[in-house]
């Protein structure tokens, strides 16, 4: 769903050394091409959990741009796409709360990388920022 592009350039110790250009903060590497892009996957994965936490901007990349490059998983994608129809609509945490009649910890869990949110929650979730889950993929494509 969601693609980072990771370059891999070899490094002096036999290594390839791993960096997405769109998250700065990734920096890792692999023995081989495979451990590289593992690592990185990893790595990429933990920077949106940081940025999703911070509620901090995280780029989009253009699929049909990225020649090497890892996707995020399925559920870590949509909560990104949840967090980016939330900044482009105004609809903070503590609002998104409201218009659910959820407790803010339950509306912070949809947010959180290492959470297993329930579809159904995302859903309704899409929905009550204003731009159903639907809508949300056709205009993220």
């Amino acid at each position: 769903m969601l693609f980072y592009p990771v370059e891999l350039t070899p490094d002096d110790n036999d290594t390839l050394l791993a960096t997405c250009p769109l998250l700065p903060e990734v920096t890792t590497f692999g023995a081989d091409r495979s451990d590289a892009l593992r690592h990185a996957a990893e790595a990429i994965e933990e920077a949106v959990a940081a940025r999703l936490s911070r509620w901090e901007d995280i780029p989009a990349a253009d699929p049909a741009e990225v020649a090497e490059g890892v996707r995020l998983p399925l559920a870590a994608g949509m909560k990104v796409l949840l967090f980016w129809v939330c900044r482009s609509r105004g609809v903070t945490r503590a609002e998104l709360a409201r218009r659910l009649g959820w407790h803010r910890e339950q509306v912070d869990r949809l947010f959180r990388i290492d959470h297993n949110s329930r579809i159904d929650q995302l859903e309704a979730a899409f929905k009550a920022a204003g731009e159903p889950f639907e809508q949300a993929i056709k205009r993220a494509a």
